[in-house]
C-alpha cells in the first residue's frame, strides 16, 4: 500500500517557510532555499544574541570611562573603589547614572575614591 505522508510533512514545509517570510526572492517561496536561509539565520540569531550581551557591556564601560575621566579617575580606579566600597551598582545603571543624572554620579565617584 502507498504511503503519501499527508500533512506532517506538508506542516513541516510549512513552518520553514513561515519562519522564512520577508526573505527575497525563492528564499521566501522554495522550501529548498527557504531551509538554508531559515538555518543560517537562526545561526546567525542565536551567535548574536549573546554577541549583542557583550556590545552593550563594552558600551557601558565606554561610557563610564569617559564619565569618570571627567573627575580625572581612570575606569579601572573607579571599579576598584566601587568593589571596596561595597556598591552593588552594575555597569549598566552606572553609564545610566552618569547621562542621566551628573550630580548623583559625582557622588558616587567621590564615594570610589576617597582621596580625591
Amino acid at each position: 500500500m502507498r504511503v503519501k505522508r499527508g500533512f506532517k510533512a506538508r506542516h513541516r514545509r510549512q513552518k520553514v517557510l513561515k519562519l522564512a517570510k520577508g526573505f527575497r526572492g525563492g528564499r521566501s517561496k522554495i522550501y529548498r532555499t527557504a531551509a538554508g536561509a531559515v538555518d543560517r539565520a537562526l545561526r546567525y540569531a542565536y551567535r548574536d544574541r549573546k554577541a549583542r550581551k557583550r556590545d552593550f557591556r563594552a558600551l557601558w564601560i565606554i561610557r563610564l570611562n569617559a564619565a569618570v575621566r571627567m573627575h580625572n579617575v581612570s575606569y579601572n580606579k573607579f571599579i576598584h573603589g566601587l568593589k571596596l566600597a561595597n556598591v552593588g551598582l552594575d555597569r549598566k545603571v552606572l553609564a545610566e547614572l552618569a547621562i542621566s543624572d551628573p550630580p548623583g554620579f559625582a557622588r558616587i565617584v567621590k564615594l570610589a575614591t576617597p582621596q580625591a
